[in-house]
């Protein structure tokens, strides 16, 4: 019987418990270790998560027996410090989105764990989904012929108080909307169209008086030939479900959320009555409005597939290298809001 693949966790805030929940229902993953900025909060999700360990200091945890891989849950712009120290310490090492708020923080992560030799992944729980799969084998067997335009859109709401602490800031949260509620989206246009080759946007503090944006609008044009855009706000009330649109010469489809709310095509083919009629009805989950309502099936998916691909010397369903481009669409959006320019890719 192969050993289980022991996991630490470095913070400890509301995404962590996803991570904690879905290696507790793995197969073949075991809960090791927790580390915190608060020692008080590390030992608080260590007794709820039935973790041995718990402290405020990374190199302890590193040091600890059986840690093997580590789950990186700090905000976004600061993954790069932890994820080398873990990098150096010879453990894998699966990130929350995105890898890093920047592309050379990034390509930095990437290129030592090269050198290094340990597996990095990046949390996209959303192309996990039995839709998203869907839809990505209906684009590679060429359903929708010539892609004509390729669209996200999150409208979602967060009230005044969500942007407390660290939330909004430059230096911790790395961005807005974008780079932390709408990038699962944005992740998902760009596996289905592939990168965008040219990028222009906007974005601004439209009601959140934050130092990221609240709201961002981009317009993309791909390598195809297809047009396409991605709107972003956490500043719309109520909050509606994340949207795909993918409209070709023979066939769109819609997805909300992770279920499909369109599948039309020009040519039906067997499968496509049970795919029109097999909703999943929400098994993700939405934070349309709460960032909290979404469910961790996601995340044991892909945790559980992490795990798979260390132990059989596999390669993963998403690998560091391929969760780089939505950091580079990401960070091509705010390099043209910020210019005023288009931005090549």
């Amino acid at each position: 019987m192969k050993k289980a693949l022991g996991f630490g966790f470095i913070g400890a805030g509301a995404i962590a418990k996803y991570h904690a929940q879905a290696v507790a229902a793995s197969t073949g993953g075991s809960l090791v270790g927790v580390v915190s900025r608060k020692r008080a909060s590390a030992e608080a999700f260590a007794e709820e998560h039935g973790i041995g360990f718990a402290s405020d200091s990374v190199q302890e945890l590193l040091r600890q027996p059986g840690v093997d891989a580590v789950c990186i849950t700090t905000p976004s712009a600061l993954h790069l410090e932890p994820a080398l120290a873990a990098i150096r310490a010879g453990k894998h090492l699966m990130i929350e989105k995105p890898l890093d708020s920047t592309v050379e923080g990034t390509d930095h992560i990437l290129a030592e764990a090269g050198k290094a030799g340990v597996r990095i992944g990046s949390i996209f729980q959303a192309r996990f989904g039995d839709a998203a799969r869907a839809i990505k084998a209906a684009i590679d067997n060429g359903r929708f012929g010539r892609m004509v335009l390729a669209s996200c859109y999150v409208k979602w709401h967060r009230t005044s108080e969500y942007y407390t602490g660290w939330k909004g800031k430059i230096s911790e949260d790395g961005g807005g909307v974008i780079i932390n509620q709408a990038i699962h989206g944005v992740d998902l246009l760009q596996w289905f169209a592939g990168m965008p080759v040219e990028v222009f946007a906007w974005y601004t503090q439209r009601v959140h008086r934050i130092e990221s944006e609240d709201t961002c609008v981009a317009a993309l044009k791909f390598g195809s030939g297809a047009f396409g855009t991605i709107e972003g706000t956490t500043a719309a009330w109520p909050g509606w479900s994340r949207r795909i649109e993918l409209c070709g010469e023979n066939g769109s489809v819609l997805l909300e959320d992770d279920d499909i709310a369109k599948w039309d095509f020009r040519v039906d083919q067997p499968g496509d009555a049970e795919i029109r009629d097999a909703a999943q009805q929400g098994s993700f989950g939405s934070g349309a409005a709460n960032p909290m309502a979404i469910k961790n099936e996601g995340h044991v998916r892909q945790i559980q597939d992490f795990i798979d691909g260390i132990r059989e010397n596999r390669p993963f369903f998403i690998e560091g290298r391929e969760a780089r481009n939505a950091v580079a669409l990401v960070r091509a959006m705010y390099d043209s809001a910020a210019t005023g320019k288009i931005v090549r890719l």
